[in-house]
């Protein structure tokens, strides 16, 4: 992945879900081609766990949540291991996720535009990512910016 090119995002709306319905619950399976450098998003109100691929395992999963306060958060997760790598695979897996998240958001948010032109307050709104491990040092959840933060990189080319 590494440097985010929009010209290789290629996004699927998963109907019922439109560029503005809906908010709560609004789900986001990232995957990508190591070959091509492609991304693949599909939005909608279900996961598609098609698209995933089972060995690899190297997806970005994101739904719009509300927290305690009934804020709106962008919470993802990234799946590390459940067990069957051993630490140092788990831990390389968990850096090459942490050093690739910036491109993973940037298509997150950048491939949903005309969602945000309906909801502009969203794009201050927080977004974490949960890494899932057996690993207590790789099982974190972090605090990644917001959507503006994404799309100003893009715009500014950076």
């Amino acid at each position: 992945m590494s440097v985010f090119d929009p010209n290789k995002l290629s996004v699927n709306l998963i109907p019922p879900a439109t560029p503005s319905e809906p908010i709560e619950g609004r789900k986001y399976t990232l995957t990508h081609s190591d070959l091509t450098a492609e991304l693949f998003l599909d939005i909608g109100y279900v996961y598609n766990y098609g698209a995933i691929n089972q060995k690899m395992r190297d997806e970005v999963l994101g739904e719009w949540e509300k927290d305690e306060q009934g804020r709106f958060i962008l919470q993802g997760k990234a799946y590390i291991d459940g067990g069957e790598f051993g630490e140092t695979v788990s831990g390389i897996r968990f850096n090459v996720f942490n050093r690739e998240m910036d491109t993973a958001l940037k298509g997150i948010v950048y491939g949903d535009l005309s969602f945000y032109a309906n909801y502009p307050s969203l794009l201050d709104a927080p977004i974490f990512i949960s890494y899932e491990s057996t690993y207590p040092q790789y099982r974190q959840k972090l605090y990644y910016g917001t959507p503006r933060q994404y799309l100003n990189q893009i715009y500014q080319g950076s």
